[in-house]
């Protein structure tokens, strides 16, 4: 399986733009050791090593940046164990390797809910945003989840409120809009949660809070969740 890796390593670093890298860091990215690969090579890459656990740790133990993302891709969430989302979510270094993970993989997993609560707790900043960033994926694609499954997140999300350090107020407020985008009554109950947010004397409170009112309450919003439950009723 090492041989495979270096082979798919090869292939990343000649795929590699320097242009990318320093975009990357423009908006914050940790490209520290990164050849500069795109997002949408590596999906391509993905495909052809579809659910191969053995070659996403290999891949993982590079320490490749975007190596590390493609590991995430192509790994089996049937096979992953907690012990290695622990392992993983430690090595975080940067805002897009967690979120493709958590996104790709890790929401995907039988302990993505309970890894997203107890992360959330944490003090590690990348493994606080790992826990909100579950959130925020796991209201995209946990279609079959019931408004309680993420109304339980509503209580850390006002805890953590006041976290100023950028990749965590930024995963709060997400978590929160994606959350309230679902249906009109997490809706309800998001923009409730974002006015209690509001009333908190703390700056980046009221940031993450009326930056989700703003979308939450949007005219777009209202009408998509409205049609959404006009749709549903004709069902």
């Amino acid at each position: 399986m090492e041989a495979v890796a270096a082979k798919i390593l090869a292939e990343l670093k000649n795929l590699g733009d320097p242009k990318n890298i320093a975009e990357a860091q423009r908006v914050g990215g940790n490209m520290a050791k990164a050849y500069g690969v795109k997002v949408p090579h590596l999906r391509a890459i993905a495909k052809e090593h579809r659910k191969d656990h053995e070659l996403a740790l290999a891949l993982w133990a590079t320490d490749v940046h975007e190596a590390r993302i493609l590991a995430s891709m192509v790994d089996d969430p049937a096979h992953v164990t907690e012990e290695q989302m622990e392992t993983w979510v430690l090595d975080f270094n940067s805002w897009d390797l967690c979120d493709q993970c958590c996104g790709n993989l890790f929401d995907k997993t039988p302990y993505a809910y309970a890894k997203a609560l107890e992360w959330s707790e944490r003090e590690e900043e990348y493994v606080k945003r790992a826990g909100f960033a579950m959130m925020a994926c796991l209201a995209w694609h946990d279609k079959k989840a019931s408004n309680q499954d993420f109304e339980q997140f509503f209580p850390a999300i006002k805890r953590e409120a006041t976290d100023e350090r950028n990749f965590v107020k930024k995963a709060v407020n997400w978590a929160l809009r994606n959350i309230g985008k679902l249906n009109l009554e997490l809706n309800a109950k998001a923009i409730k949660v974002a006015e209690d947010i509001d009333t908190i004397d703390d700056k980046t409170a009221r940031w993450i809070a009326k930056d989700a009112l703003r979308e939450l309450r949007s005219e777009k919003i209202q009408a998509r969740l409205e049609a959404k439950e006009e749709k549903m009723r004709q069902q």
